[in-house]
């Protein structure tokens, strides 16, 4: 829910069971005021005094009753949407739900459409952009956990990049702030031609980018822009873009990130506040689009880095391994730094650590006291052009991302591993279990092959080779690939190159057996555990993980790679399990071939070998097969707030 507390005022006590049903159904603290009050409803002599008394305090005032009743006493109080609450109007019988005031900035529309669902009623918001479907200029940065700026030189009013605050009333800059705001949101929900710039990449940049209104041109470059052709301009990235001759509104999305070091003891915070701050504006760029603040794990408990990152920054503070961080390539190592903290580089290792291999867009610094030195990073996520690396020229890191493609419907991967997929220079997948349909997404000049003829040494070459020049580099494994998905070995020669990588998660054969087979494979007081393993061949199993040993506990057990031994299979599971268990063969799940073959223990071995089952056949035993027996507690009673919502 969007408000963490409601003030509930109800006009009469013939809605106090609505206003009761909100209260119970919404996670938030609610407080319930009404003139004849109950012992759960706090006592009141006159509205008009409560609204006054609650209108600077509260979150979001909620009326039953009578909207002329509502706009009367919230009209003595108003002041500006920046500052004032969210007010919503319900009507007696809980049938419409009103945004009343502070629809955007304050949230009413978007409490309004919850208690609208919340109440099954019907939600009325006439906020022009809602209704256009447009997006809200004014609240874009708070929904997104940004930073933002707003400035009209056709007004006179500046950036903040170039304000001077020291000499700058703070009220009059406010207000010069929010009338320049006011023209940008005018000028957008009145379509006017707007040029969208995009030179970072994040998931809301996607998002944008896919709700894009006609009115709206995007672009990856400044200078690909001419503003002559527009009338808005609007920019997401950490950089100031100040000089617009048209109004312009800033976001910035945090994907910096602050690598630092520092002498033992140090206290001086003011100096590194001082000097990071001429840099940032030397480079244009937002101190608030740092998303962290990272070090060497021997600085983990250094005062002044917790307090430049916490009370600051407002940031995480991360630290590192010196043997992880001395793996990291980075422009200016130090024999003097490695033989002081095991790693040849603290700042700028740190800085590529955090961006996950990100490249730096500020080399090494160092403070004017020698005490410190600092380096910043971008997000490699959200490098947008392998060619362009923002305000530097030098390469950057490649990064590779290992991504499950799920059981094989390309419409069962994730959204972050299509846009993995969509972004990647090279996609070296498995081409004898991931179908090639799932990489006809890939961009325009991407390299795309299969495996599935290569030996490992074959692919580390290939994905080092474009990792070397600082592309983007996909290894797409079925299912999940930390389920049998031979990646160890991988990541092995990743860290031992000091590469940069990160793991997408997919959707595992597991969970497609069971959706295909129309069961839940943990059933009420009976089954609750669910084992994924594998027979015994030419690989060796642990002892203490036979398959014969597994099965004592009768659990729901999901037996991959094990096709061509399923004699041995069937002999092992019938030391424990009944010959009548329930099993399914499942080939292929959610393949256009895809075959399910359901029986029993006993047939097993005979219903793998009929069928001419192979090697990506999943063999699943246990009761919770086709089961429909047994009652959850979840819809209990006394569970109704705590697991239901």
């Amino acid at each position: 829910m969007s408000k963490e507390s409601l003030d509930i005022i109800v006009v009469s006590a013939s809605s106090l069971p609505l206003a009761r049903k909100i209260r119970d159904e919404y996670r938030g603290k609610t407080v319930l005021y009404c003139k004849e009050a109950d012992d759960d409803v706090e006592p009141i002599s006159s509205l008009e005094e409560l609204v006054g008394d609650l209108f600077d305090k509260s979150e979001a005032l909620v009326f039953i009753g009578a909207m002329g009743i509502c706009v009367r006493c919230i009209a003595p109080h108003i002041k500006s949407k920046y500052t004032d609450p969210a007010v919503v109007c319900l009507d007696s019988t809980g049938k419409y739900v009103v945004s009343v005031l502070s629809g955007h900035i304050g949230g009413a529309n978007k409490l309004t459409h919850e208690l609208a669902r919340l109440l099954d009623a019907e939600a009325v918001v006439t906020t022009q952009s809602d209704n256009q479907g447009l997006w809200a200029l004014d609240t874009l940065a708070r929904q997104y956990g940004w930073d933002d700026d707003c400035y009209n030189l056709q007004e006179g009013i500046r950036s903040c990049f170039e304000t001077d605050f020291e000499t700058t009333d703070t009220e009059l800059f406010a207000t010069a702030k929010k009338k320049a705001m006011n023209e940008c949101v005018t000028r957008f929900v009145n379509r006017r031609p707007t040029a969208l710039l995009l030179d970072v990449r994040t998931k809301e940049t996607d998002d944008l980018e896919k709700t894009c209104p006609p009115h709206v041109d995007v672009f990856y470059h400044y200078t690909d822009i001419d503003l002559k052709k527009y009338e808005l301009l609007v920019t997401v990235s950490p950089v100031f873009y100040p000089t617009s001759p048209i109004p312009c509104l800033s976001l910035f999305p945090k994907v910096l990130h602050l690598g630092i070091g520092c002498k033992k003891g140090l206290t001086d915070l003011d100096s590194i506040l001082s000097e990071l701050q001429v840099c940032l504006h030397s480079f244009r760029l937002n101190r608030k689009s740092i998303a962290d603040v990272s070090s060497i794990d021997l600085k983990k408990d250094e005062p002044v880095l917790k307090e430049l990152a916490g009370s600051c920054l407002h940031t995480p503070f991360k630290t590192y391994p010196a043997e992880i961080l001395d793996k990291i390539a980075v422009p200016h190592p130090s024999a003097t730094v490695k033989e002081r903290t095991g790693s040849g580089s603290v700042s700028e290792a740190a800085a590529i650590m955090s961006a996950e291999g990100g490249p730096l867009w500020i080399d090494k610094q160092k403070g004017q006291t020698k005490n410190f030195t600092y380096a910043i990073a971008v997000s490699q996520s959200a490098v947008r052009d392998k060619q362009d690396k923002g305000p530097k020229e030098e390469p950057g890191q490649g990064h590779i991302e290992i991504v499950g493609a799920g059981p094989g419907d390309p419409e069962l991967i994730s959204l972050r591993g299509r846009r993995m997929l969509e972004n990647a220079d090279l996609i070296l997948y498995a081409g004898s279990l991931v179908p090639k349909e799932l990489t006809l997404c890939a961009k325009e000049g991407a390299t795309v092959r299969s495996s599935a003829d290569m030996n490992l040494e074959e692919q580390f070459a290939l994905m080092k080779a474009f990792y070397d020049q600082g592309k983007f580099v996909v290894r797409l494994h079925t299912g999940d690939p930390c389920i049998y998905g031979a990646i160890q070995e991988q990541m092995a020669f990743f860290d031992r190159y000091g590469m940069s990588y990160h793991i997408t998660p997919g959707i595992s054969s597991f969970q497609a057996a069971a959706a295909a087979l129309r069961s839940q494979f943990t059933i009420p007081e009976k089954v609750q555990t669910i084992i994924l393993t594998r027979g015994e061949g030419r690989t060796p199993m642990p002892e203490k993980e036979q398959l014969h040993k597994l099965a004592a506990s009768q659990s729901t057990m999901c037996i991959f790679l094990s096709a061509a031994i399923a004699d041995q299979v069937q002999q092992e599971l019938l030391a424990h399990y009944p010959p009548t268990t329930p099993v399914a063969a499942c080939y292929k799940l959610t393949w256009k071939d895809e075959r399910i073959y359901r029986g029993e223990l006993k047939d097993l071995a005979r219903i793998v070998k009929e069928n001419n089952l192979t090697l990506t056949t999943l063999l699943v035993v246990g009761d919770a097969i086709d089961n429909r027996k047994g009652l959850s507690r979840l819809y209990a009673d006394e569970f109704k707030h705590l697991f239901r919502h």
